[in-house]
C-alpha cells in the first residue's frame, strides 16, 4: 500500500503546474522537463493515488472529480512544507529553497524528532544511519542554521527544527489524508482524549462509528491538554476531546458540546458524607488535584481564592482517575471531578458527591481542532457521531 513518504515531492508540485497549463506540452515547457518525463511522473502519482488525477483529450487535460481534491489535499501539503521552511530558514536568500527538499529529507527528519537518537530513527525510516546524517546536514545547510543540538545523552530539535519538523509534519498529514481519500481502506483517525471523554462521550462516539463502518481505524491518544495540543498543531492528532480552554490560540477552533458539573468526591462514610460542608470543613481534609498548568487545577484554585479561603493542603497531584478512586475509597482524601468520571463508584457505594456550600463548578466539554482543519470523510462521521451523543448526555445544562 502506498504512504505519502513514497511520494515523490517534485512529482506532486508538477500537479500544479499541470492543473494551470492545461495541457501536458505546455506544463512540460513551464517545467523546463521533457513532455514524456513529465507524463511518467504523472502516471506514477496516479498510481500512488490509485486514482485517474487528470482527463485527457484532445483539448488538453483538466483534474477529475477525484483529482480535484487530491490536488486540493497537495497544495496544503506543500504550502506547510514550504511555510516550514521559510520560517525556519536563516539563509539569507530563501529563493526556491522548498524545491530542494525531497521526501527523504521529511521521512529522516520527522523520524529523528521523535526518536531523539540517529540510530533509532534510521530503524524507524528503514535507511542507513549515515544516510540519515547525511540528509539531515543538508537540511542544515539548506537552512542555514542548526536543527539538532545534543543534549546529555539524546538529540534535541533546536526552535528551528521546531518549527520545519511540525510543517513537514502537517505536510505529511494532508498527503497521508489523500491517499486515505482515494483508497478504499476504510479511513484513519487520531484523537487526542483529555480526561473526562475516555470514561463516556469517546468510547460511545467510537462505538457509533465502527458500527458504522467497522473498517476504520483509530488511534486515542491519552493525556493533558498541554501534552496533546502540541500533537494537535503538528497533525499528529486529528481533533481533541475534553474540557475547552478559554484562550486556546488563534490557530486553533473550539466547538462546545456540553456543559459538565464538577463536584466534590469523597469515600462512602467520609466524615462530611452527611452534612452540608463549608469552606473551613473542606479545608481540613487532604485533597488530590490535577497536575500543573491543568484546566480542572486551575477551577479548584479558583474555587478557594475566590472564597477567600486558604487553599487546603493538596499533597498528591494526578492526572489518573483510576489511581485518584483507588486513593479516595481508602483515605478520608477529597477531589474535585466530574461526577460521570466516577460513576461506577457512586452507583456501587463505595464514593459519593460531598454537599457543600461551594458554588457550582462548571466546565464546558467539547472538540479542538486546527483552524485550517480540512477534515476527511471519516473524519466527518467522527464529528456527526460526536455531536449526536454529545446531546444525548444526561447532564444539566447550566
Amino acid at each position: 500500500m502506498t504512504i505519502a513518504y513514497d511520494l515523490n515531492l517534485r512529482h506532486l508540485r508538477l500537479l500544479e503546474v499541470i492543473a494551470e497549463a492545461g495541457s501536458l506540452s505546455a506544463a512540460a515547457r513551464v517545467a523546463s522537463i521533457s513532455q514524456p518525463a513529465l507524463t511518467q511522473a504523472l502516471a506514477r502519482l496516479e498510481t500512488g493515488f490509485s486514482i485517474l488525477l487528470f482527463h485527457r483529450s484532445a483539448d488538453g487535460v483538466r483534474p477529475t472529480p477525484a483529482g480535484k481534491r487530491t490536488l486540493q489535499r497537495v497544495r496544503r501539503a506543500l504550502r506547510s512544507i514550504d511555510k516550514a521552511c521559510s520560517t525556519s530558514s536563516k539563509t539569507p536568500s530563501v529563493g526556491n529553497l522548498a524545491a530542494h527538499i525531497t521526501m527523504s529529507h521529511l521521512r529522516g527528519f520527522v523520524a529523528l524528532a521523535e526518536a531523539h537518537s540517529f540510530s533509532r530513527a534510521a530503524e524507524i525510516a528503514a535507511i542507513a544511519v549515515p544516510s540519515l546524517h547525511r540528509a539531515v546536514r543538508e537540511l542544515e545547510k539548506l537552512m542555514g542554521t542548526p536543527l539538532v543540538e545534543q543534549r546529555g545523552r539524546g538529540l534535541e530539535l533546536t526552535p528551528a527544527g521546531i518549527k520545519l519538523v511540525r510543517g513537514f509534519r502537517l505536510g505529511v498529514a494532508e498527503l497521508s489524508a489523500a491517499i486515505e481519500e482515494t483508497t478504499d481502506t476504510g479511513g484513519y483517525l487520531s484523537i487526542g482524549a483529555m480526561a473526562l471523554s475516555r470514561s463516556l462521550l469517546l468510547p460511545a462516539t467510537l462505538a457509533d462509528l465502527l458500527q458504522q463502518d467497522p473498517k476504520v481505524r483509530v488511534d486515542v491518544v491519552e493525556g493533558s491538554y498541554l501534552e496533546l495540543v502540541d500533537l494537535l498543531r503538528s497533525g499528529k492528532i486529528d481533533v481533541l476531546i475534553g474540557a475547552l480552554r478559554d484562550h486556546p490560540g488563534t490557530d486553533l477552533l473550539q466547538e462546545p458540546l456540553f456543559d459538565d458539573r464538577l463536584i466534590i468526591i469523597g469515600r462512602q462514610g467520609h466524615p462530611l458524607a452527611h452534612q452540608m460542608a463549608g469552606f473551613e470543613d473542606l479545608a481540613n481534609y487532604p485533597w488530590i488535584v490535577a497536575r500543573r498548568a491543568s484546566g480542572l487545577l486551575d477551577r479548584w484554585q479558583k474555587m478557594f481564592d475566590l472564597s477567600g479561603k486558604s487553599r487546603p493542603e493538596a499533597p498528591i497531584q494526578c492526572a489518573s482517575v483510576a489511581l485518584i478512586r483507588g486513593l479516595l475509597v481508602r483515605s478520608d482524601f477529597l477531589t474535585l471531578l466530574s461526577k460521570d468520571q466516577v460513576s461506577a463508584e457512586i452507583d456501587a457505594g463505595t464514593l459519593v458527591a460531598i454537599a457543600s456550600c461551594v458554588p457550582d463548578t462548571k466546565r464546558t466539554i467539547g472538540a479542538i481542532h486546527r483552524r485550517d482543519w480540512f477534515p476527511t470523510k471519516v473524519q466527518l462521521s467522527f464529528l456527526g457521531c460526536l455531536r449526536l451523543v454529545a446531546s444525548q448526555v444526561n447532564t444539566p445544562q447550566i
